[in-house]
């Protein structure tokens, strides 16, 4: 059927005992008969966690472009059939409270505009850790509490920041520092010359001749990088997805080996992004691809926001970015950039600058300082550990500005910079934190359904579309069940995580101190290998590690994708999952959260959960100015938030989170990839072969 990891159904029992023998073929029929029952689910609309959710007689309408198993699209007409009087009344407290009576826009207020930008390890996202676990507190939420994790490295924060060309005339210019950046000096003011370091005269390897500048750039502004061609937008900015793509998304069939059915998610978050929606080669409307757990979109597929964003980076929808870039991508560009860099700070520069790789038009998008001493790799560096030695102060300049200073330079004008740049780092707590809570279940409480999106942001705006959106939607998803009268037989959990944006490092402590851990990077026993039939290949062997909670654990939701409406649901590969969500999304189909995908996405928190085997689901979602404007960006502001897009949301998450907590079963899981050795502390199991 094609349906599990390597579409391969045989069973070796060659060397084990009669009792792992007989626990195999069990373990190994009921998979099969879960696959089973799940595809017939998805034809019949029955299986899966049917029970006191109601979940049977949702109208759905299956998906298919030919040859297996597709999405659904559910159309909403059977949100109330087979349903109790009950859950009926329940399900529309939770959509009135959530339409009517939403205080989304309200948490999301304070949160951006008061607290503002919640870097990992800053005093504001300590603020916010603390502010949010009073605001669920006062909502009536049980055992609110943060959670500790790390030690993660230095905070940072900026106290001072201007800059403005001087002479020969006055330019007051558009940058922001980067995190984790020195001052300029002890003073925090440097008033310098500036020389240009073109690394568009970098050859095929990324050598450039860096010896003409030996002893031209100590205590000089420093710009690095090479002009960027500009092109005139003719797509919008902003976007929804459109029907054609959502047929394309329920139509995606399972994805490829980098994870789905029979194979988990990778834990890696660059592995992880890549593997997700890439079925056959083709690139779908919205789907995660990205470079690092922080930048987790680097392509948006066949969209106009996927155009447009490419455009902006001077190529196309298709091609990367002919011009050079300046502080990222691959190859012999960054590789310039950073033994540039390597060569300022050896020399004593007062202050170096980039221009954005991404944006145009005042918006810039501004992460984490280069740290020294690194070759091609170095910018993966950690700026905010103990020691790491990031070597002089950084700015990143919007385009235009950059590129005018660049060709001032190139024709025999030496312009003079003023910057004022103090910034402060913060060891005192070299740990992070993560606010939880939960709203008690009943018969069924020590299971949990789990909501979460990560609450730190990047630092030049306030940290609204990522994450602060999804961290608002969470919470008042919560608020409406509790506002609702909700008795969950399960008990519903939030979580809010911190260090996201540096590699999912919130999520996946909480997961490991919890739930359970993938040791060894998916190879047990120092390197060993499981044998592949009879050709004589092998794959290395998995041991999973399960927690205390991993047994108990139901289903999680994460938001991470803007301000934008939900669309469905990508089911990551889990085919049970589809005709699950076919039915819980009926409630709210009329809404327009009504595909459901058996595609991937990567590289935000639901991989923590993923990563060990346990159901993790991250959204469809309209992009709006997403990838095109906002996401770690300067322009990532309270004002591009769309209110009606997050009532819908919040909506929509509490309905499925009800559900969830009410089903009689837990949420359906994927087979464990084969080989994997999974163990409880008491015993070791081998899934498979």
């Amino acid at each position: 059927m094609g349906i599990l990891a390597d579409g391969n159904w045989k069973l070796d029992l060659k060397g084990q005992s009669n009792v792992v023998k007989w626990t195999n073929r069990f373990a190994f029929a009921v998979r099969g008969l879960v696959v089973g029952i799940a595809v017939w689910g998805m034809v019949v609309g029955g299986a899966g966690c049917a029970g006191r959710s109601g979940l049977g007689g949702a109208t759905t309408r299956g998906v298919d472009v030919g040859g297996g198993l597709r999405g659904v699209r559910v159309d909403g007409e059977g949100g109330r059939k087979g349903r109790t009087a009950g859950e009926v009344a329940a399900l529309e407290r939770i959509r009135e409270e959530g339409m009517d009576r939403s205080q989304v826009m309200d948490t999301l207020d304070y949160m951006t505009n008061v607290i503002g930008p919640r870097l990992t390890g800053s005093p504001q996202l300590k603020r916010a850790n603390e502010w949010t676990k009073g605001k669920l507190e006062g909502w009536g939420l049980a055992n609110a509490r943060l959670e500790q994790w790390g030690p993660f490295g230095r905070g940072w924060s900026l106290e001072r920041f201007s800059m403005q060309v001087v002479s020969p005339d006055t330019i007051v210019l558009s940058g922001y520092p980067r995190a984790w950046s020195p001052s300029v000096n002890e003073e925090g003011v440097l008033e310098a010359g500036v020389v240009h370091v073109d690394t568009g005269t970098a050859g095929g390897a990324g050598e450039i001749d860096l010896e003409k500048y030996r002893g031209k750039l100590a205590g000089r502004v420093v710009l690095i990088g090479a002009v960027r061609q500009l092109d005139a937008r003719f797509d919008p900015l902003a976007t929804r997805v459109t029907e054609e793509e959502l047929e394309k998304l329920a139509g995606a069939g399972l994805p490829g080996r980098g994870g789905g059915q029979g194979g988990l998610t990778n834990p890696t978050p660059r592995a992880a992004a890549m593997a997700g929606g890439v079925a056959r080669g083709e690139v779908l409307p919205g789907q995660a691809r990205g470079d690092t757990a922080g930048e987790r979109r680097a392509a948006f597929g066949d969209t106009p926001a996927g155009r447009a964003l490419a455009r902006a980076a001077g190529g196309t929808a298709t091609a990367p970015a002919t011009t050079r870039s300046t502080t990222g991508g691959a190859g012999a560009g960054q590789g310039a950039v950073q033994r540039a860099f390597n060569f300022a700070v050896e020399e004593g520069a007062g202050l170096v600058v980039t221009a954005s790789t991404r944006g145009d038009g005042g918006t810039l998008f501004v992460q984490g300082a280069m740290v020294a001493g690194g070759g091609a790799g170095g910018a993966r560096t950690r700026p905010w550990a103990e020691d790491a030695k990031v070597g002089v102060a950084q700015v990143m300049l919007g385009a235009e500005d950059f590129n005018r200073l660049a060709r001032m330079i190139a024709r025999g004008v030496q312009p003079t910079i003023r910057v004022e740049l103090k910034s402060k780092f913060h060891g005192e707590d070299l740990y992070a934190y993560n606010t939880i809570a939960e709203i008690p279940g009943t018969d069924l409480a020590g299971e949990v359904v789990m909501l979460g999106a990560h609450i730190d942001s990047w630092h030049s705006s306030t940290g609204t579309t990522d994450n602060g959106a999804g961290t608002a939607t969470m919470m008042e998803a919560m608020r409406i069940l509790q506002a609702a009268g909700i008795k969950p037989r399960r008990t519903i959990r939030i979580g809010l995580w911190s260090g996201e944006e540096q590699g999912l490092f919130g999520s996946a402590a909480f997961v490991k101190r919890h739930l359970g851990a993938m040791e060894g990077g998916g190879v047990a026993g120092g390197g060993a290998t499981t044998q592949l039939g009879g050709g004589g290949a092998t794959r290395p062997v998995r041991k999973l590690v399960k927690g205390e909670g991993w047994d108990r654990f139901s289903v999680y939701f994460n938001m991470d994708n803007g301000t934008g409406k939900l669309r469905g649901i990508y089911t990551q590969g889990n085919v049970a999952a589809v005709g699950v969500f076919g039915r819980w999304l009926a409630p709210v189909a009329d809404l327009g959260a009504g595909t459901v995908t058996l595609s991937n996405t990567g590289s935000t928190d639901h991989v923590s959960f993923d990563a060990v085997g346990l159901p993790g689901f991250q959204f469809i979602q309209d992009s709006v100015e997403y990838f095109s404007r906002t996401w770690h960006s300067n322009q990532d502001s309270y004002d591009r938030a769309q209110v009606g897009d997050l009532k819908q949301a919040a909506t929509v998450i509490a309905t499925l989170a009800y559900q969830a907590a009410m089903s009689d079963e837990k949420f359906p899981r994927k087979p464990l990839p084969p080989g994997t050795v999974v163990e409880d502390g008491v015993a070791a199991v081998k899934v498979g072969r």
